[in-house]
Parts: structure tokens; sequence; C-alpha cells
């Protein structure tokens, strides 16, 4: 009966577009020492592609890497605070019926949702008794932030939307932003290996003017950190969400749906890859020419039996292998698989950017034609 009555505890990740919530938990998930963890994805964009990373380091998958039903749960119709009636509480029930295997609960939200309405659900009278947040962790890009992409000052946001077409629409980035870090119960401020101490002091003091005094900021380097520092915090944050401020309405406000996310797009395009260095110069290229936030996707090189993640945020593009390719993901005829990307942006146009993504394939291609 006493195992029956215990909440189970539920760690909400958010963050921006590219901050490092997937490194940070995939990082959580190959240390968790044997603590059951069940988690929840969920995915802006019609790939899978955070869940299909998760489940290539063998979350969701037994010892012989079959994927294993109720383990990983992802939701892939948009922000969590919009579709919570619709898929999260199936889920929650789901994990209730299951709770004697669970000791805890990990959610990594969408980079484009408000974590507010979603730690405010746990108030619901159907899970409520079942669950409690933990803490709702918000990892901040520190590079991001030191180069100003947040800042409120329009004339240093001038001179930056001057040099990056992907600050057109700054202002309900800013917002969202804003609200990630009030609804925090633990801040990381990550990527700190590629700033140094005085630009990390900075990007900590502006955190701090977005924080309440008794949240943490924690400094990480891919997302790596001691467990002990981001489990069982026993915050209860459900009880105090409604003290945050937030620009966006909580869930039970009838403005709740003007939020901003209609203002984001996802959009699915395919490549052949000549080799990762001429997709990630096709993608940035494209990034450039259009208002794309955020790159996710898997590349399949010539000769590779690996396949390559690829992720990018504005200019700065990041890869790794992760699992060799499988037999369902090859085209039958040519034997080989497609590379496939989600970009996410404002006013995307998924004909426009295929051709533009094919263009500038065709582009780099010749320009290391007549470098040779």
């Amino acid at each position: 009966m006493q195992t029956q009555m215990r909440k189970i505890p539920v760690t909400i990740v958010t963050g921006f577009l590219g901050s490092g919530k997937t490194t940070l938990m995939r990082h959580i998930l190959q240390h968790a020492g044997g603590l059951r963890i069940a988690v929840i994805v969920n995915e802006f964009g019609e790939l899978g592609i955070d869940g299909e990373i998760l489940k290539g380091c063998g979350i969701g998958c037994d010892e012989n890497g079959n994927e294993t039903e109720g383990q990983l749960y992802e939701l892939a119709n948009g922000c969590l605070c919009c579709t919570v009636q619709e898929e999260f509480f199936p889920v929650m029930e789901q994990l209730v019926e299951r709770r004697g295997q669970i000791d805890h609960v990990l959610i990594e939200t969408s980079g484009l949702a408000l974590p507010k309405p979603l730690v405010q659900a746990f108030n619901w009278p159907s899970i409520k008794n079942s669950f409690t947040v933990d803490a709702v962790v918000t990892v901040v890009d520190g590079p991001a932030v030191a180069s100003g992409q947040f800042a409120d000052d329009p004339a240093a946001v001038d001179q930056l939307r001057k040099a990056d077409p992907n600050l057109d629409h700054e202002s309900p980035l800013h917002e969202l932003f804003e609200d990630q870090l009030s609804a925090a119960d633990l801040v990381i401020l990550n990527k700190t290996d590629l700033l140094d101490e005085a630009q990390q002091a900075a990007v900590e003091s502006t955190l701090r003017e977005e924080i309440p005094p008794q949240v943490k900021v924690v400094r990480a380097h891919s997302g790596q950190l001691d467990l002990h520092a981001l489990l069982g915090l026993e915050s209860a944050s459900e009880e105090t969400i409604h003290l945050r401020h937030d620009h966006h309405g909580s869930a039970d406000d009838p403005h709740h749906a003007d939020h901003h996310h209609d203002e984001f797009d996802s959009v699915v395009v395919t490549a052949q890859a000549p080799s990762r260095d001429t997709m990630i110069a096709a993608l940035r290229q494209v990034v450039e020419a259009h208002t794309i936030y955020r790159v996710k996707g898997f590349a399949a090189l010539p000769g590779a039996a690996m396949r390559l993640v690829i992720q990018g945020v504005g200019r700065r593009f990041d890869s790794y292998f992760d699992r060799r390719w499988q037999a369902g993901e090859l085209d039958a005829s040519s034997g080989s698989a497609l590379s496939r990307f989600v970009l996410i942006g404002a006013d995307l146009d998924q004909r426009a950017l295929q051709r533009a993504l094919d263009e500038a394939l065709n582009d780099v291609a010749n320009a290391l034609a007549q470098q040779v």
C-alpha cells in the first residue's frame, strides 16, 4: 500500500532550440545506476529525431536493440501544452498502471514548448495523486546567450538582426526564452567549454535577471552533470508554478491559445549526402537564406554503415555517428538510406526549401570541383 501511495517524481527538461536537452537526457539515462526511468519525448516536427537519438543509445530498447513497448513515449504533433488532452493524459495513465516498475519520469519538451502549462497540468485531479514535478530543469545554450541572441537592448538586437536573419522573429523567441527560465527550479548553463570564465560570468548574470534567487545555475558542458544535482530535488513545482511570471498566460487562461506557437513551422527535406562536410555546408547555405531556427536530422554517407546525426542552430552545426542503419531504413532498389532533415522556423515552404537544398548541394559540389 505504501508503494501505491507514493507519488512518482517527474523531471521536466526544457530549453531553447539546440541548448543540449537531448544530450542531457542521454547522460541521465546512461548513468541512471539502476533507477527505472520512463521517458516522454515531445518532438516538434514530422520526424521523431530526438526519440530516434534516444533509441540509438539503447533507450526504449531491450538488450538486443529491439524497441520495447511502453518505455519511450514520443508526442509528435506539437507542444505538450497544446496536445495535453489528446496525448499527455493517456500516456500518464499508462504510466500509473505500471507505477510499480517506475522510479522516475523524465519529460523532454520541444524547444518551442512553454513549460508552465505542462507543470500546471500536474494539478489536474486525474494525475495529481500519482505524480509530482520533482523539478523543471531549463537548459541554456551559453554561447547563444553570450552572443546576445536574447538581448533586450534594441540597438544590440538591430545590429545582430543585420548579421543574422534568424533574429527577424526575435521578440517571440525572447519571450519564450524568458518563460522557460521563469518556470525553472534549476538552470543548466550548458556548453561552457566554448566560453571563457568572464563570458560564463556575464551569461550567468543575464540569467539571474530572469530567475528567482533560490534557483541554482549549474555550469556544464555536453550535459555532463552529477545525477544528484538533477534528480531528487523535491521541488513540487506544480504547487508554486502559478506564482511564476509568464508572457503567454496559463493553461486555463482563455487567451492561452494565442501563444505564438503558430509562428513556427516544421518541414522535412531529403537529400543524397555526398559527404559530411558537403551536407553541412549545403544545410548552412539554406539556413542563411531562410528563417530557420533549428536543423535536425540523419545523413546517410556513401560507404558508411553508421547513421550520422546532424543538428544545427544558426550557423553552428555538430554531428556524430549514433548507430548502424537498419534494414527497414534502406531503400529496396539502391540498398542505401536517404538523408532526412527537419527544418524548424518561420514561414517555411517545404517545396521551396527542398529546391533550395538541392541547389545548395549542387553549389557546394561545383565549388569543391573547382578547387580540385
